[in-house]
């Protein structure tokens, strides 16, 4: 069976949305609170290689996308997801299931503010330590 109907069936109804942009880069949709069964799914059960997370600010919440590798066929597979509440982003942290996961969330905390809940360590990584709590600057106004 390939990754793609491997993950499928894995996770089902966990899947809220798909998309093949091609063979090698397939994209799906969770819902938020499900990151990290599926995360430990992909990783500890399919054997897919944890990339990088990536975080952005959108008109209708910080949208998340967790890449997973599939080396073995040249995949990457994208866990996307939508945080809903702006004024307080929370999402459980992964890094428990993976080291890998601590820097990327400790940079998402602090440019986009969103609380990885469980997290070792939320620390500044790249801001200076008397950064202004509660700015973020990866945020920025949708207002029309």
């Amino acid at each position: 069976m390939s990754m793609v109907g491997e993950i499928k069936e894995k996770l089902g109804s966990k899947i809220t949305g798909w998309n093949e942009h091609s063979s090698k880069r397939i994209y799906f949709w969770i819902k938020p609170q499900d990151i990290k069964e599926v995360a430990g799914i992909l990783f500890n059960e399919l054997k897919l290689r944890f990339s990088i997370a990536t975080g952005q600010d959108t008109p209708k919440g910080i949208e998340m996308l967790y890449h997973f590798c599939y080396d073995k066929a040249g995949q990457v597979f994208s866990v996307c997801l939508l945080i809903e509440d702006k004024k307080n982003p929370r999402i459980d942290s992964i890094a428990s299931l993976f080291k890998g996961a601590e820097w990327i969330e400790r940079e998402i905390w602090e440019l986009l503010g969103v609380d990885f809940v469980g997290h070792p360590n939320l620390t500044h990584l790249l801001l200076i330590d008397e950064w202004p709590q509660g700015k973020y600057p990866l945020r920025h106004s949708h207002e029309s």
